[in-house]
């Protein structure tokens, strides 16, 4: 009887990337009809943080419901983490920053190209 209960308390609980998959779809739905002009760094960043926070709040939520304070927390801080990770992955200002970031190497050439030129 115990083995049973316990494979139909598995059997409800939804795989992780299941809710993730959900969150993200649903915000970026969301996001895609409701934000005039569409930006797409913003409605990927949300959705991002739309799938994270679904996915750690119904973790934490279960274990919650079995009294398993120390998951639950784990679960608050990951989805906290993987939010903060899609706001900085997701910057359009850093993506720009790095197309056009030269290194010394590069000033080098265009000094060389440049006297060449001059000759």
């Amino acid at each position: 009887m115990k083995r049973r209960k316990a494979l139909v308390r598995a059997a409800k609980r939804e795989a992780i990337g299941t809710v993730f998959a959900r969150g993200f779809l649903v915000t970026a739905l969301l996001e895609a009809t409701q934000s005039r002009p569409h930006d797409p760094h913003r409605l990927l960043k949300r959705a991002l943080q739309g799938g994270a926070a679904l996915a750690a709040g119904t973790s934490a939520a279960a274990s919650l419901a079995r009294r398993d304070y120390l998951p639950a927390l784990g679960a608050v801080a990951l989805g906290a983490a993987a939010m903060a990770a899609a706001e900085i992955l997701t910057d359009p200002s850093r993506i720009t920053a790095q197309e056009t970031d030269r290194g010394p190497q590069d000033q080098e050439v265009e000094e060389a190209a440049a006297q060449t030129e001059g000759l």
